[in-house]
């Protein structure tokens, strides 16, 4: 029903800054959240920052400062602007976007933070 689609991946130096985008296939009134998720080598996925229907936000303690979620309802997208980089945030990005009780994942963006 719904599939989300990730696009912005890339490989950037450390210090440099990256834009997710997270096409959501739905009206994104109609989204309870939706969240960015990464999953790097070795590790467990992990929450990055998760915004409501509302607008309300909330990041990682790892992130915050430097990430920030945004939308833009015209285009049913979300967004995640990266600033600052570094090698340990290498990881495939994931949107998840929950309605009601269901959840759907988008396929993943790579990004790679290396010199």
């Amino acid at each position: 029903q719904v599939q989300p689609v990730e696009s912005g991946g890339g490989l950037v130096q450390p210090g440099g800054s990256l834009r997710l985008s997270c096409a959501a296939s739905v009206r994104l009134f109609s989204i309870n959240n939706m969240g960015w998720y990464r999953q790097a080598p070795g590790k467990q996925r992990e929450l990055v920052a998760v915004i409501t229907r509302t607008g309300s936000t909330s990041y990682a303690d790892s992130v915050k400062g430097r990430f920030t979620i945004s939308r833009d309802n015209a285009k049913n997208t979300v967004y995640l602007q990266m600033n600052s980089l570094n090698a340990e945030e290498t990881a495939v990005y994931y949107c998840n976007v929950n309605i009601g009780a269901s959840t759907f994942w988008g396929q993943g963006t790579q990004v790679t933070v290396s010199s």
